[in-house]
Order: C-alpha cells, then structure tokens, then sequence
C-alpha cells in the first residue's frame, strides 16, 4: 500500500543582501516566512545572475536560461533534482510550490524581466515610453506582489490591481532611486520620450550632470511613483493581521525613499539615497496612522 505524506512547509532561508523594504521579518506571518524567503531568494539569485559581476551578457543570458530549466524540472510531475549550483534555491521554492499550489507563470514572468534587462543592458537601449517601462514593471515587480497574495489567499480583482500598483511604485522609485548607479552600468530607466519631452540627452546622463532639465524630469518621476503607490495603499488593510502590518512598512518605505530623493533635490544622477536606521521609527509612526 502507497501513503502520500504532505508536502512539507519550507524553511526560511536568511536574507544577507541589503533591501529597502522589509522581506519575510518578523511582522510575517511565522507560518508563511519560508514560503516567502523561498520565493526572494528565486528572485534575487535570478536578478545576480542578469546584473551582477563581471559575465558576458551571452554568459548571463546562458545562465538564466539553465535557471529557468530547472524551475521548469522542479514544477514537474515528478519533479527532477535541481542542479547543484542553485540547489538550494530551488529546493527551498519546490517546497513551496507543492506546500502552497504557487503559480509557476509567474515565476516565469520574472525571468522574463530579467532577460530583458540583460538584453536591453548589452544593447544599450532602454525604453522609448513610460507604458514601454510600465510593461516591464509588470513582468518584473508585479508577480512578487501576486504571489504573496496567492500566499495569503486574496483573489480578488481589485486587491490583485491595488497590488499591482504598490509593486509598480516599489520598481519605479528604485529605479529613481538608482539612477547614479545604473546608467554608469548602461541600464537606462528613464523613458525616451520623457528624455526628449524635458530636453534630457543620453551624453547628460552618462556624464551624470544634474542639469536643472534633468532634475525636473526626476521630479516628474517621482511624483508619478508617488501616485502609483497612493492608488494601491488601502490593499493594507484587506490583507489580514501581520500581514498587513508588513506591507504598511513595504508601503512606508517607498514612501520614505522618494522622501530623501526630494530632500536631495532629485539629485539622484550623482547620489543614491538609502534607509538608515533612524529612517524606520519614522515608517514604523507613518504605519501607524495608515
């Protein structure tokens, strides 16, 4: 006689890279935080991959589609032993998969992101209209936002679109955030015809010059972040218990982000904004009176 023995719920994996935002802390609800961690970790290893050192973008794109072989192997019936590189990776989120029923076209949309950005990197090319960049932000931030409703069981409509436009704003204001740091890399974020409509050439932005143009094109891109966010921020209180509490601090530190970008006057062309601990007490009192 066969006996099927449950999947097991996955164990959080540590979180050692730096982040704006909270990822499967202690406000996460115990029950969930390996599930969660499993899917950051899919994500970040896959976005190191397409950014980090010094690989080719042939190498990076060779490397992604080995990762997305073994998503593929691992979302199997039965499922099969994942390389040794990333064993840990997807071990951890082949748990998931089962213990929660996850949605694997998500996690494929994802990818698709990421080899966009190495595609678009190695080109040199970035995103001739904001519903260009919009697009992407669908592929790359939107499923991380769909997936943790998945987790928590909320489906509906409105709470999938108040969803969308939190994890919209959390990928634009990183991307204001790093305009220092991703232009020098050939990663260009702000739309063509944004550039154009503020008199913003490319020769400005590789020099990273501050011009009183380029601020102002900043600043536009920041309000329009800020706004995305607003149209998602009562998804908090949909989301039950400390989960909704994580997410009031996910929302508090976006907010916050594009807070130190408007105190340095946009000057994001030349410096990066980051939290610092003395940031959070302010997110935690913003929570607070969400």
């Amino acid at each position: 006689m066969t006996t099927t023995t449950a999947p097991t719920a996955p164990t959080a994996i540590p979180i050692a890279h730096y982040e704006n935002f909270p990822v499967a802390s202690w406000l996460c609800p115990p029950h969930l935080r390996g599930a969660i961690s499993a899917i950051y970790h899919f994500a970040r290893t896959a976005d190191d991959l397409a950014d980090e050192g010094s690989a080719t973008a042939e190498q990076r794109l060779t490397d992604l589609q080995r990762y997305r072989n073994d998503l593929n192997g691992i979302c199997q019936s039965p499922p099969q032993e994942p390389s040794v590189r990333w064993q840990s990776v997807f071990l951890a989120l082949q748990a998931t998969l089962q213990h929660h029923d996850l949605p694997a076209a998500l996690l494929h949309d994802l990818l698709d992101a990421f080899v966009q950005d190495v595609e678009k990197t190695a080109s040199g090319v970035g995103y001739a209209s904001q519903s260009d960049l919009l697009d992407y932000c669908r592929r790359s931030a939107n499923p991380v936002g769909r997936l943790l409703l998945h987790l928590y069981g909320v489906t509906q409509p409105q709470a999938l679109q108040q969803s969308d436009a939190i994890c919209t704003a959390l990928q634009l204001i990183n991307f204001w955030q790093d305009l220092s740091v991703d232009i020098p890399r050939g990663r260009f974020y702000l739309p063509q015809e944004d550039c154009q409509r503020y008199g913003v050439p490319q020769t400005d932005l590789l020099a990273g010059q501050q011009t009183p143009a380029a601020t102002l094109l900043i600043a536009a891109c920041a309000v329009s972040a800020r706004a995305a966010m607003e149209k998602g921020v009562q998804l908090v209180h949909v989301l039950p218990g400390r989960a909704g509490w994580e997410l009031r601090l996910v929302v508090q530190g976006g907010l916050r982000i594009l807070d130190k970008i408007e105190a340095l006057q946009f000057a994001t062309l030349q410096t990066r904004p980051r939290l610092r601990w003395w940031d959070f007490p302010v997110m935690v009192w913003r929570a607070f009176w969400m």
